[in-house]
């Protein structure tokens, strides 16, 4: 297999907000709906099964008027710590989210990774600039500000 680094797009960026507040957004279903995916995007959510295995269905509605359906699984979730999902429709990948106690609030690291340098050498470009717009929108909802609508 083609090593990690080379098939993911990685993020980073601090919150100032305590590793429990963080969380708090990536896990309630209502929070969730308000800031995932890039600027402009809006969500319905139809089933958050946040445990480990279980289902996460969404439709995701795009600032041009497109939907389009989501279907994720919950693989690993540690609370306070760690987010991770696998994308199981359209473009596979996993999703981890690790949440680190820092001087300024948290750390949030973000790795988005594909099954193939490939795939994710096709989508690079678009997946970098769309998780950082994910970044700043989850930071927008943990701080109370708008959050990208």
């Amino acid at each position: 297999m083609e090593p990690i680094e080379s098939r993911s797009d990685t993020r980073h960026r601090i919150i100032p907000a305590r590793p429990s507040e963080v969380f708090a957004a990536m896990s309630d279903p209502a929070r969730v709906a308000r800031w995932w995916g890039p600027a402009g995007f809006t969500n319905t959510m139809h089933k958050f099964e946040f445990a480990p295995g279980g289902s996460w269905l969404l439709t995701m509605h795009g600032p041009d008027g497109a939907s389009y359906p989501n279907e994720s699984r919950f693989t690993r979730i540690v609370a306070d710590r760690l987010f991770e999902i696998e994308h199981l429709d359209g473009h596979h990948f996993v999703l981890t989210i690790e949440l680190h106690p820092h001087a300024g609030g948290t750390e949030v690291k973000w790795r988005q990774t594909f099954d193939t340098v490939e795939h994710y050498s096709r989508l690079a470009q678009f997946v970098a600039c769309a998780n950082e717009q994910n970044l700043e929108r989850l930071a927008g909802e943990v701080l109370g500000g708008a959050s990208g609508a």
